[in-house]
Order: C-alpha cells, then sequence, then structure tokens
C-alpha cells in the first residue's frame, strides 16, 4: 500500500503511526523528513523521491510495493500531490492495481481560501501561473469567467508582477496574499488587486511560499455586460434593416425595455460606425 501523509508540525498521530509502521518512506528531501522523524522518534527507513529523480525512481518504489511491502509518500511541506511530482506515483500505483490511501497534512490553498474570507462554495485551483508575462496575461484571460474564488501559487519573485497582471485582467476585485501559512510567521494581506499590486510593487520581495486568492466575478456587472452585449446585437441587425427610429421601436417593443435606454444605446451605436 502506498500513502502520500503530509510532513509538517501538527502532523496527525494517524499519519505518525502509519510512517513508523511502513517498510520505507518516500520524501522530497531527507534532510527535512528526518527532522520530523526525530521529534517524533521514527527511525524508518528514507528513500528520496523528487522532480529531478522520480523517472529513475518511480520503477523502484513500485517493485517494492509489488513485493508486498506498505510505503509512504511525504512532502516537504503541506499535502502531497498539490504542485509535486507525487500524483504520477499514485497513478502508476493505481494503474498497477496497488491500493492508495491519503492521510493529508495542511494544504496552503484550502487554508488560504478559508483565511482570505472569499466564497468557498465554488474555487478553481490554478496553481502556478506562468512566469513570462505574455503567458501568465493570457491564461488570466482564460480564468476571468470562471463563476467562483481563484486560488493560485506564487513564487515571492515573481509576486509583484503577478498581482499586476492580476488586476490589470480581472479589476478591481477583492483578493488576498496569504504567506508561510500553517507556519510560524503566517502573514495575511487582504485588499482590492489595484492596491495589493501598488502594495508589493513598493515592498520589499516576501519570503516564503506565497499563495494569492482572488474573489468571483461581480454577477450583476456580468450580466449588466451580457445585456448590453443582447442588445447591440438586436439593435445593430434593426438597425442594419430598418430607419433608427423604426429599429428602437422594434427593439424596445421586443425586450421591454425603456425606448429612452435603447434610443440612447442605438446613438452610441451609430456614432461607432
Amino acid at each position: 500500500m502506498s500513502t502520500p501523509i503530509g510532513n509538517a508540525g501538527d502532523i496527525t498521530l494517524r499519519a505518525l503511526d502509519a510512517l513508523r509502521r511502513v517498510s520505507a518512506v518516500a520524501c522530497e528531501d531527507t534532510r527535512v523528513t528526518m527532522k520530523l522523524f526525530a521529534l517524533h522518534g521514527i527511525a524508518t527507513k528514507l528513500i528520496a523521491y523528487h522532480d529531478h529523480n522520480a523517472e529513475h525512481m518511480r520503477p523502484k518504489l513500485l517493485e517494492k510495493l509489488k513485493s508486498g511491502e506498505a510505503l509512504a509518500l511525504v512532502s516537504d511541506a503541506g499535502t502531497p500531490l498539490i504542485s509535486d511530482p507525487g500524483y504520477k506515483l499514485v497513478r502508476a500505483c493505481l494503474d498497477a492495481g496497488i491500493a492508495v490511501t491519503g492521510m493529508p497534512g495542511p494544504a496552503a490553498l484550502i487554508d488560504a481560501l478559508v483565511l482570505a474570507g472569499m466564497p468557498t462554495d465554488r474555487f478553481f485551483f490554478a496553481g502556478f501561473l506562468p512566469a513570462k508575462k505574455a503567458g501568465r496575461r493570457a491564461a488570466i484571460a482564460e480564468l476571468k469567467a470562471v463563476p467562483g474564488s481563484l486560488v493560485f501559487y506564487e513564487s515571492p519573485r515573481r509576486l509583484a508582477d503577478c498581482l499586476a497582471d492580476l488586476a490589470a485582467g480581472l479589476g478591481d476585485r477583492p483578493a488576498a496574499v496569504a504567506r508561510e501559512l500553517t507556519k510560524r510567521f503566517e502573514e495575511l494581506r487582504r485588499d482590492l488587486l489595484p492596491a495589493l499590486a501598488a502594495h508589493y510593487a513598493k515592498a520589499d520581495t516576501p519570503k516564503g511560499e506565497v499563495a494569492i486568492v482572488v474573489g468571483p466575478p461581480d454577477k450583476k456587472a456580468a450580466a449588466t455586460a451580457e445585456e448590453t452585449a443582447d442588445l447591440d446585437a438586436l439593435l445593430t441587425g434593426a438597425m442594419a434593416r430598418l430607419s433608427l427610429r423604426d429599429a428602437v421601436a422594434n427593439v424596445t417593443a421586443a425586450t421591454g425595455l425603456k425606448r429612452r435606454d435603447v434610443y440612447q444605446r442605438a446613438l452610441t451605436l451609430g456614432r461607432g460606425k
């Protein structure tokens, strides 16, 4: 059996018991996990498993599991498989018919979402946005219409640039920047995206792991934009066939909107030609 376990100071008693009972523990950095083991008196064998050796080590771990050994996979911080290579090992285990269970530790994305005070009934975790501006702005544009809160991970070095692009692409949405969540120097700053972008453009580069939470799009504004687009389409079609007066009369009758509002929109569209 393979067991993903979060590596943190507030690790559960169940996870500690599993770490003592398995044959070996695969981890990102044996030095980090060794500190956890020393703290809790665990002597289980450690095996390094990370981005740089995963392709080489994964078949070896699978062979151990197929032979009947029980292994655990831990991360340096937070919950394994969230923005780390662990999911490939889990997928390989499932493909091989090997049972997998989980004993999660703290997850920055969930903690950030909860502490940010944003709606939690719908959210989208986008991981790390592209490092280059063009790719980042394109990705943000794709996420603009997502009807829920957005959660990102970001490098402290790119935080200011990322916030500037989020503000440019998403506007005045409420947001929060969370740093070092569940750790000693936990910090959370809430504000509108433009204000957060301005703050971090002037502030020193923060240290530690960073998560960004952005509130969902304003439903009323989105509905208004959609209604305007529909009205424009109706007016454009009517004005192509009829006089301005008749086009306004037809669209007013079809939509039930005030004639004055329809007329003003028709004038605006007419000037734009």
